[in-house]
């Protein structure tokens, strides 16, 4: 169960420190792909081949699932933490999410997220104006 934020720097190369208390999850590999609202997503290799196997039952004739697995999988990259507890991020993910030094990692339960962080800082103030209405929203939900 990944919860929490952490603040951490990309180096030179591309590469982030994994907060310490998520290492052990993904000590069998990990996988990480294009997020939405412009974030990365970092899955164990587990809960990747769940979502995975749930796209790949998406219909074919429909644009939207046809985009969405396309986003989902063929942004996808094999990751391993080396012994410092960093993972490599490949640079065209590092494009698609605007990183450049500063990041978050947001643990949500199953998967991780990776924001620069200040989209992330612009994200998470506007979510916080907004929890009234998307609380109201999620009721809806049965949340």
């Amino acid at each position: 169960m990944f919860i929490g934020e952490y603040g951490h720097n990309l180096d030179d190369k591309g590469r982030m420190a994994i907060p310490a208390k998520f290492r052990k999850d993904l000590a069998g590999g990990a996988i990480v792909t294009r997020g939405l609202d412009g974030c990365l997503f970092l899955f164990t290799t587990h809960d990747w081949e769940l979502l995975a196997q749930k796209l790949t039952t998406l219909p074919l004739t429909q644009a939207n699932s046809r985009a969405f697995s396309r986003l989902m999988l063929a942004g996808a990259m094999d990751v391993e933490i080396d012994s410092q507890g960093r993972v490599l991020i490949p640079e065209y993910l590092r494009k698609y999410a605007g990183m450049d030094k500063r990041v978050v990692v947001a643990g949500l339960y199953n998967r991780i997220e990776i924001w620069d962080e200040t989209k992330w800082n612009e994200y998470k103030e506007r979510t916080e104006k907004e929890s009234g209405e998307i609380s109201e929203r999620m009721g809806e939900l049965g949340i």
